[in-house]
């Protein structure tokens, strides 16, 4: 029963710093386009805000043997994340991020309840733009093909409660307990109205030694997670609202998730990894001055054997906004 309490609660902790990563890791082009969750401080501006909420809901999981299989009668599993999220351009291409959740637990699986809540994981990142998107709205030359390239550094603090800390449920954790060290690549290029981008994202866990497990004192050893690599494929199409330059985005993704086994005392945790795939999509709204816009999004798990594998099966949905200071 515990080991699979403790994987729903790892894996809302793991879906919501995917977001993170990808969300606010990020860059774009000079008009901050693709997906319409990055937190991108555009070219023209110096600044940005952005307020997103989470609800994750969880439906079945995974096995070893990549089989989908359906919670027991009456679980009741959810997540809800507040992600507050500030980004500075404090160079022409260079760009700061600092993103920082407040996470609910509420919880019911075979007669366990809990409602807990806490802040969890904060992510500090660095972005560089190597290559600007012109966003052409018609391809003239060759030079109008040339992509939108960012490079990206961040790093996973863990703020959150950990199953390390004094914590006695799986359902009251907020975070990973670990450092985790991440390198992103974006590759994006706009050709208006159309948009499309790959995201890429490798990371690594520093070791670190544990002592309590879940609220009991155990012998100290050391523990590390497994490398996790991520990547997403997205494409949108932006519509003008009539002259005033008002827009609307829809923009619809592909997301692979993989962690590979941890380890213990520099021994391989078999059976620890695991991965994830899932589709969205998105919907954005941005006045005539890009300084304010709204967007709601959906993340789908499908349901079906070879779709994941040692991991949940959830729905993810998302409402935010944000202010981009000129």
């Amino acid at each position: 029963m515990k080991y699979n309490l403790t994987y729903y609660a790892v894996a809302a902790l793991l879906a919501g710093a995917a977001s993170l990563v990808s969300s606010h890791s990020f860059a774009a082009s000079c008009c901050g386009g693709g997906s319409a969750a990055s937190l991108v401080v555009p070219k023209y501006a110096t600044a940005i805000v952005d307020l997103t909420f989470d609800a994750e809901l969880y439906d079945g999981y995974w096995n070893h043997n990549n089989k989908y299989i359906k919670d027991p009668p009456g679980s009741d599993l959810q997540q809800y994340r507040m992600n507050v999220g500030v980004g500075y351009r404090f160079a022409t291409n260079w760009q700061a991020s600092l993103a920082l959740p407040y996470v609910w637990n509420d919880n019911s699986y075979s007669g366990v309840s809990s409602q807990t809540d806490g802040l969890g994981d904060t992510t500090v990142s660095l972005t560089y733009e190597l290559l600007d998107d012109n966003s052409a709205w018609k391809i003239r030359d060759t030079h109008d093909l040339i992509p939108g390239i960012s490079l990206g550094l961040s790093l996973l603090v863990p703020t959150g409660t950990s199953p390390y800390d004094d914590q006695q449920s799986s359902f009251d954790i907020t975070g990973r307990g670990f450092y985790r060290l991440d390198g992103t690549l974006l590759i994006e290029k706009t050709i208006r109205p159309w948009n499309v981008s790959c995201a890429i994202s490798y990371g690594t866990y520093l070791e670190r030694t544990i002592n309590r497990e879940y609220g009991k004192y155990v012998a100290p050893y050391k523990k590390d997670l497994g490398d996790r690599f991520s990547a997403s494929l997205s494409a949108g199409y932006a519509y003008v609202i009539g002259t005033g330059g008002d827009s609307i985005t829809g923009t619809v993704s592909y997301v692979y998730l993989n962690e590979a086994d941890g380890s213990f005392n520099g021994n391989r945790d078999t059976g620890s990894g695991f991965d994830k795939q899932s589709v969205g999509a998105a919907l954005s709204y941005t006045n005539n001055d890009s300084n304010w816009s709204i967007r709601t999004g959906w993340n789908h798990a499908v349901k079906k054997d070879g779709w994941g594998e040692n991991f949940p099966a959830t729905d993810i949905i998302t409402v935010g906004v944000r202010y981009v200071f000129l």
